[in-house]
């Protein structure tokens, strides 16, 4: 599960946190409908609320409105995702070549989240282990100690899953290697090894967005023809 939040939030934002959470998970893939009226029953709130849910999804990059169909949940493009990377690139790597000392509760969080991709994995539950996956990222944010910056994060992996989903079969991107090289920047953390740790996940990022990149050429060119 995301970070633990601060409880004194308003209900349109707990709501909008839900709704990002399913995101996160896969329940909400690409094109779902978010009907105005079924979320106010769901979620017992009034529709200016869910309006204001609706507007603030829209405003983080995770629904858009299309003409004769309403809001729906997003579909990402190239352009979107190469945003993504450049805001992982600077968060992650700061996160680990920063001069904050690395806290070991979530070097801990990390390996369970690594440990459990890996059950996941074993079971052959793709949406899990991409799930899993970005919450090994989270908490190398997390270490900057920022509610803000964590904040930011989660709307981002959102965002990512959203890339994930747009491949109808996740096992060709929810692969063993992943959660090896994940492991290794992990070890490396825990010994201290900042520098290598920081290598490691350039590579990690690098490799993981030309992959996803090239799910979004392929399915591109596919609703072109």
């Amino acid at each position: 599960m995301p970070a633990e939040r601060d409880s004194g939030i308003s209900i349109a934002e707990r709501i909008s946190h839900q709704l990002r959470d399913d995101i996160m998970e896969g329940k909400l893939p690409p094109g779902t409908q978010l009907v105005e009226v079924d979320l106010a029953a769901d979620y017992g709130a009034s529709r200016n609320t869910i309006r204001e849910v609706l507007h603030q999804m829209g405003r983080e990059g995770l629904a858009t409105f299309i003409r004769h169909k309403g809001v729906v949940v997003r579909s990402m493009e190239r352009k979107d995702l190469k945003e993504i990377y450049a805001a992982r690139r600077a968060l992650e790597l700061q996160a680990i070549n920063g001069d904050l000392p690395l806290q070991p509760a979530l070097l801990d969080k990390m390996l369970a989240a690594i440990n459990a991709a890996e059950r996941a994995l074993a079971k052959k539950n793709w949406r899990n282990v991409g799930t899993l996956s970005l919450q090994v990222h989270q908490h190398i944010v997390a270490q900057l100690g920022s509610r803000l910056l964590n904040e930011f994060f989660l709307t981002l992996c959102a965002q990512l899953r959203l890339v994930f989903a747009s491949e109808v079969d996740e096992s060709l991107i929810q692969t063993p290697d992943w959660i090896e090289r994940e492991r290794l920047i992990h070890s490396l953390l825990v010994k201290g090894q900042r520098e290598p740790a920081a290598t490691a996940l350039t590579a990690y990022l690098d490799d993981s967005e030309r992959t996803l990149l090239a799910v979004l050429t392929r399915l591109k060119n596919q609703q072109a023809k």
